[in-house]
């Protein structure tokens, strides 16, 4: 009796190991598969199986399965009810069942395993692409990134390995499905946390962020601590911080903004790169109207109003931008306009070069021949090159 108890054990004990289970969720399983054995068994020799309850007991050492039957509710009347050459037949209908069971108890593991990863960075393999979604391979189990959760720009390829936020887990139809991202904002403050001991040990706090996705991100910063400065934290010596978050997002630009209680203020350094800014805030504290230097005009608005919009985002106000005039191409046109004043007036002096007339004519020759041999053609070309320098 020690040999297969001992092989039982270990077949168990090799099976939770293999799975990551535990032995009593393997019993279990075992249990409900056997009884669903009976039930067919019983089915095809005409027996009534509806109205009566059904338990199993596994015998530790032999791993012998006996079945047990009483009426709903009358367990006094508890019976055994095992048939004969019931092994076999409980093997081979069992099978399938048993597979199928410890499956869904392998999956229902895992997936309470992610459940608690839930918003933090995972590792994978781009397994294939189920049209616009990808299929993600974790390791022990797959997830998959939705279009809306991918990088428009960006291109993956098969087989190769990227970081992931784990956003979610939804149910499906087909079961349990593990949800990831790239495009999601919180990506990339997980991303600083991974890059930026700082924020991780909490020093260093992210207040805020927006994001184009693929494009461009925004997120201010605020430091707990005395004595430390938030944004170069967040860019680390000679920019190897920001950098590393940058290439792993495919070359994403990230404004890295410190967090000020002054609205205006931080409306002003929102609009970075944009310098000169003057911010005035509604009465309400709705809106920002914003004055800038027309040469700072287009950093401020943005390719497509992408910096301005996301300015809008970070602080939750609203900014209308306007151009001053500039002083500067003035002062500039007035200098131009006195130089030539000047020109004008002053008459030039050049000496004088007595030259004989005859070689005068000879140049007017010359002059002649090199005006004859311009071709029609060439002429336009020549008029138009010229317009804009007497302009």
């Amino acid at each position: 009796m020690n040999t297969p108890r001992t092989e039982f054990a270990q077949a168990l004990k090799a099976i939770a190991a293999e799975r990551d289970l535990d032995p009593s969720v393997i019993i279990d399983t075992i249990k409900q598969a056997i009884i669903a054995a009976y039930r067919r068994d019983a089915k095809e020799r005409g027996e009534e199986t509806e109205g009566f309850e059904f338990d199993v007991e596994i015998d530790p050492g032999s791993g012998e399965a006996k079945v047990f039957s009483w009426p709903e509710g009358k367990t006094k009347e508890r019976k055994e009810v095992t048939p004969p050459g019931f092994g076999r037949i409980a093997a081979q209908t069992a099978k399938q069942v048993i597979h199928q069971k410890i499956r869904e108890a392998e999956k229902s593991s895992i997936m309470d395993e992610f459940g608690g990863r839930a918003g933090s960075l995972v590792s994978g393999l781009v397994l294939r692409f189920d049209g616009p979604n990808v299929r993600v391979d974790l390791g022990r189990t797959e997830a998959t990134m939705p279009a809306e959760e991918r990088i428009a720009t960006e291109r993956l390829s098969l087989n190769q390995r990227a970081t992931f936020l784990l956003k979610n887990i939804i149910e499906t139809p087909r079961g349990k499905e593990i949800i990831l991202s790239r495009s999601d904002p919180e990506f990339v403050k997980k991303l600083f946390a991974r890059e930026v001991p700082e924020i991780g040990s909490g020093n260093v706090e992210i207040k805020s962020i927006t994001r184009e996705a693929g494009v461009r991100t925004k997120m201010t910063v605020f430091s707990n601590q005395q004595g430390v400065d938030p944004v170069g934290s967040c860019v680390g010596q000679k920019g190897v911080r920001v950098q590393a978050v940058t290439n792993e997002l495919g070359g994403e630009r990230v404004d890295i903004i410190p967090w000020t209680d002054d609205v205006a203020e931080l409306v002003k350094l929102s609009l970075a790169p944009a310098e000169g800014a003057e911010v005035e805030i509604s009465k309400d504290g709705k809106t920002a109207k914003v004055r800038v230097p027309e040469d700072q005009l287009s950093y401020a608005i943005g390719r497509d109003g992408q910096n301005a919009r996301l300015a809008a985002k970070l602080t939750n106000i609203r900014i209308e931008v306007e151009g001053i005039p500039s002083e500067k191409p003035k002062e500039e046109k007035e200098k131009t306009e006195e130089k030539k004043t000047e020109e004008e007036v002053t008459p030039s002096v050049e000496p004088a070069i007595e030259q004989p007339v005859e070689l005068e004519k000879k140049e007017e020759i010359k002059l002649e021949e090199k005006v004859e041999e311009v071709s029609p053609e060439e002429t336009p070309i020549k008029k138009e090159s010229s317009e804009p320098a007497e302009n």
